[in-house]
């Protein structure tokens, strides 16, 4: 049974820096693209970033919000994916979900194993 557990999340101060991790255990690790979603209180889930698999070639795809500001990555040895977060916002705060696609679209449209989430709040 596949497990997706995140870490890193915690409270900054605008302009401060974190680095997300995402473990998984329970399935082919490299095998699957992978995402950062984020939710906000009282709003809908969003999309932050994707990787896709290693041997595709592909550069990492960002929603504009974060773009020069996050970088994706994965560390197919580790079974890990990370999100690195640079000049953290207040309209950043949220929790914060890794997610697992079998390789199809690109980005992808649909995932098929999701984490738990970690807090991120940054405040101004």
């Amino acid at each position: 049974q596949a497990q997706l557990v995140e870490s890193g999340g915690g409270l900054v101060q605008t302009g401060d820096s974190l680095t997300l991790s995402c473990a998984a255990s329970g399935l082919t690790f490299k095998s699957f693209d992978w995402a950062w979603f984020r939710q906000a209180p009282g709003k809908e889930r969003e999309f932050v970033a994707a990787v896709t698999v290693t041997w595709s070639g592909r550069t990492p795809y960002y929603t504009d919000a974060v773009k020069g500001r996050f970088t994706i990555s994965r560390d197919n040895a580790k079974n890990s994916v990370y999100l690195r977060m640079n000049n953290l916002k207040p309209e950043d705060t949220a929790v914060y979900s890794c997610a697992a696609a079998w390789p199809s679209n690109w980005p992808p449209l649909k995932y098929d194993y999701w984490g738990q989430g970690t807090q991120v709040t940054v405040s101004s």
